[in-house]
């Protein structure tokens, strides 16, 4: 049985909430488990342009700081988008990173995407999973000292939850990795939009792609799935053909989240804080209203547990009317399933504990 410390939302003159960010990491062991010397990654996500339900820039900062107390030196990092938005490619992701708040002066610490320019900086890394032998991640996630984990606990349209987890699994993941997860085929053009420019053949490092008459045609036998040319397109007219079924997804993500803590269980801490709860991912250029009143923050040295914590807590409160939320209203009624109510969203946790990933027994301490 893992360990999650909560904190709620309550605050005041004696202690406020950036005290309590402060006591969670302690408790977790930070002092034991980021070294002198460390390049600590701090996970988080940088949110899109016109979302505003990510982990405030502010408390980044907290962590920042706590991760310098020890001699470490830590960076903000997160990785590129699969699908051709704002964040495809690490220009624009540090720019809407930035005009999020993430920049340096607020934040205290450097910005770096972990998997490069385009999407494609990886390392391959082996997992003894029940559907994948090796995961592709970011590679300076890999390269990392240690990692504290910030996350954003939310609904999600895929994975009924995103937390602890998929910050691991989906958000380490290079572009290629992130096709892995969501598709078993190559991407397509759309030929209404392609304009024949040429930009996608240049850039493919495996000539699958050719123009015909006009149009570029990617050819599955020799597709790897790099997923280069959906960043380099200047009119997004490639795109992932979301073609796996969400259980299939969880379970990837669930492997992909193995093989990021490989190397560094004993250097990792997760911090889920469960404040804005959206219906939605906050990949949206948007954010739809809580579907329950801020519940509070956990923390833990089991991503597995947390994450079942956090789930466990939503559902134990009322859910707001007026919100994205159609079933479930009542305490203990399940919320996640109350807006999306076709995702089976225990399986990444049941397929996490499976893989060897943490445990959904917990102890939640309350501090």
């Amino acid at each position: 049985m893992s360990t999650v410390f909560f904190a709620d939302m309550r605050a005041g003159q004696k202690e406020n909430l950036f005290d309590k960010i402060s006591k969670l990491l302690t408790l977790c062991g930070l002092g034991q488990r980021v070294c002198e010397g460390d390049l600590t990654a701090v996970k988080i996500h940088f949110g899109e342009k016109g979302n505003h339900s990510f982990i405030r820039p502010i408390f980044a900062r907290r962590v920042v700081e706590e991760i310098k107390k020890l001699g470490a030196k830590p960076f903000l990092t997160d990785s590129s988008t699969l699908y051709p938005g704002q964040r495809k490619e690490a220009v624009s992701a540090l720019t809407c990173g930035i005009e999020n708040g993430f920049g340096y002066a607020c934040v205290g610490a450097p910005l770096i995407i972990s998997d490069g320019l385009r999407g494609v900086t990886e390392t391959e890394v082996a997992v003894q999973g029940e559907l994948l032998s090796s995961v592709f991640l970011g590679t300076e996630i890999v390269e990392a000292d240690s990692l504290v984990c910030l996350s954003h606990f939310k609904c999600h349209e895929l994975t009924g939850f995103g937390g602890a987890i998929k910050n691991l699994g989906m958000g380490c993941a290079s572009r290629k990795g992130k096709l892995v997860q969501h598709s078993t085929v190559a991407p397509v053009v759309s030929v209404k939009h392609c304009t024949g420019c040429g930009a996608c053949p240049r850039s493919c490092a495996h000539d699958a792609i050719i123009i015909t008459d006009g149009i570029a045609f990617i050819d599955p036998a020799r597709c790897v799935g790099c997923s280069r040319c959906i960043s380099v397109c200047p009119v997004k007219a490639i795109n992932v053909q979301w073609n796996e079924a969400a259980e299939l997804v969880m379970k990837k993500m669930a492997e992909y989240a193995r093989g990021a803590v490989t190397g560094k269980q004993e250097r990792m801490v997760y911090l889920n804080f469960i404040t804005q709860v959206s219906p939605a991912c906050d990949c949206y250029g948007h954010s739809d209203a809580p579907i329950v009143n801020d519940i509070g923050l956990c923390a833990s040295i089991d991503p597995v547990a947390v994450d079942q914590a956090c789930a466990d807590l939503v559902n134990s409160v009322r859910g707001n009317q007026g919100s994205a939320l159609t079933s479930g209203f009542e305490p203990g009624q399940d919320k996640f399933r109350g807006v999306h109510p076709s995702i089976p969203w225990e399986v990444q946790l049941e397929h996490g504990e499976k893989v060897g990933l943490g445990s959904r027994k917990y102890e939640l301490v309350k501090i």
